[in-house]
């Protein structure tokens, strides 16, 4: 945990310092990214004090607690940013994958420091397929508040439902992407498949 800790450090830093250089809309990017990487570090402590608790092995832990934790957290800085600033439910999608990228992208990092970067094909497999389901996750419940956010009754209700379809769909990856060598490629095309489809439906819903 502790060089998680290193490389959360070295990572966050320079983006740190970007903020303070930054204009506005270039130093709010840069936020949500940086969020989205602290949002992993939290997600590993809970995760990780979640599953001693429950006493949970390696791989139940990755089918039945991190997606949920995962979910929970990298939505709570969109929450915070819909609550206290009312944005632009456009500007809130964008936030909302932003997060997404900085969460994956320290995830990948970390991956390769523990696991090692030598095999090229398992890089990609890596980088593709798992930063794509997080982006689709995320697009998923940023969907749900494009949708819904602006009708009261539905608004929690709906954002709920499409939070928990987003754990559902992150729990079936980590399923298929534990099997054997075929279940790893086909689990980790779907996301990439999908998140083009999907994000063409998107794209079409924010205009």
């Amino acid at each position: 945990m502790r060089s998680m800790e290193n490389i959360y450090i070295c990572l966050a830093s320079p983006i740190a310092v970007s903020i303070i250089c930054l204009r506005r809309e270039w130093r709010r990017t840069m936020i949500f990214i940086l969020a989205g990487m602290s949002g992993y570090l939290m997600a590993a402590y809970v995760t990780s004090f979640f599953a001693g608790l429950a006493g949970c092995s390696m791989s139940t832990t990755s089918h039945a607690i991190s997606p949920a934790v995962e979910e929970i957290i990298k939505f709570l800085p969109i929450l915070f940013y819909l609550m206290v600033f009312e944005p632009k439910k456009r500007d809130c999608a964008n936030a909302y994958l932003l997060v997404a990228v900085g969460f994956a992208t320290f995830e990948n990092v970390c991956f390769m420091t523990y696991y090692g970067a030598s095999n090229l094909v398992d890089v990609l497999i890596r980088g593709f397929g798992t930063g794509a389901m997080h982006e689709l996750s995320c697009c998923t419940v940023a969907l749900g508040i494009f949708l819904l956010w602006d009708t009261p009754w539905l608004k929690v209700a709906g954002t709920f439902a499409f939070l928990c379809t987003a754990i559902t769909f992150h729990a079936i990856f980590n399923i298929v992407i534990s099997g054997p060598t075929a279940s790893m490629w086909i689990g980790s095309a779907i996301p990439i498949t999908i998140f083009i489809i999907y994000l063409t439906f998107f794209h079409k819903k924010l205009k």
